[in-house]
């Protein structure tokens, strides 16, 4: 089946100004983490939501939705091939989460609608986008030093922030997704830092995505 690429373009076009990128939520009872991955060699695209309480990011409950994927891999055009498995592990959630960091970019895409973006306006919810690599934008060196950041940049137009969030590791590159605004995805990204590199809700999701053994044991003892 052949793919229109340029009106899936003209879609994120579209849908990058309902965008909102001011807060529009209070201080969340629940902060969720997503993260999507593939299997099957690529045929099975699998999302998983883990959702933590706040402050004390305790695990409350977590979602895995397998379903077969829908687009091929296309540079620019993740959201459309991402947010449906994203979609169906939200509608299992019994926990909604107030907040949603999810694995992937923001506004910090060529026509300012990553996947954080659409999941956002998708579900109505508040997220940020919680990138391991830089997709758009320029910014300065950052410092070695843990907790240090530069402005992500679109020319004049500031699209996040590319944060190092452990010392010998790759910075982390922040966008807003949706209710969300530039100063509140940087801090918020921040305050959910437990010594690794990713913040905790999208590193749990990433971990039970991944069945690795260490998250296992974390789950059969929260339980």
């Amino acid at each position: 089946m052949a793919i229109d690429t340029s009106e899936l373009r003209q879609q994120q076009l579209e849908k990058s100004r309902q965008v909102v990128l001011t807060d529009d939520f209070a201080t969340p009872r629940l902060i969720a983490g997503a993260d999507v991955g593939f299997e099957q060699q690529g045929t099975v695209t699998r999302a998983a939501i883990a959702v933590m309480t706040w402050p004390e990011l305790e695990l409350v409950e977590y979602q895995i939705a397998r379903i077969p994927t829908l687009l091929p891999y296309i540079p620019g055009l993740l959201s459309f091939r991402e947010c449906p498995a994203l979609y169906e592990a939200w509608q299992f959630l019994q926990h909604k989460p107030q907040l949603v960091l999810i694995d992937g970019q923001g506004i910090a895409h060529p026509r300012y609608f990553g996947v954080a973006c659409h999941f956002g306006l998708l579900v109505d919810i508040p997220t940020i986008g919680v990138a391991k690599s830089r997709l758009f934008g320029t910014h300065s060196e950052i410092d070695q030093q843990p907790g240090s950041y530069q402005p992500l940049m679109d020319k004049t137009q500031q699209l996040g922030w590319v944060l190092r969030s452990k010392k010998r590791c790759n910075p982390l590159y922040i966008s807003p997704g949706h209710k969300v605004s530039l100063a509140s995805s940087l801090w918020w990204v921040e305050q959910c830092l437990k010594g690794y590199r990713l913040p905790e809700p999208t590193r749990m999701a990433d971990g039970i995505a991944s069945n690795r053994t260490k998250f296992k044991q974390m789950i059969n003892k929260s339980r």
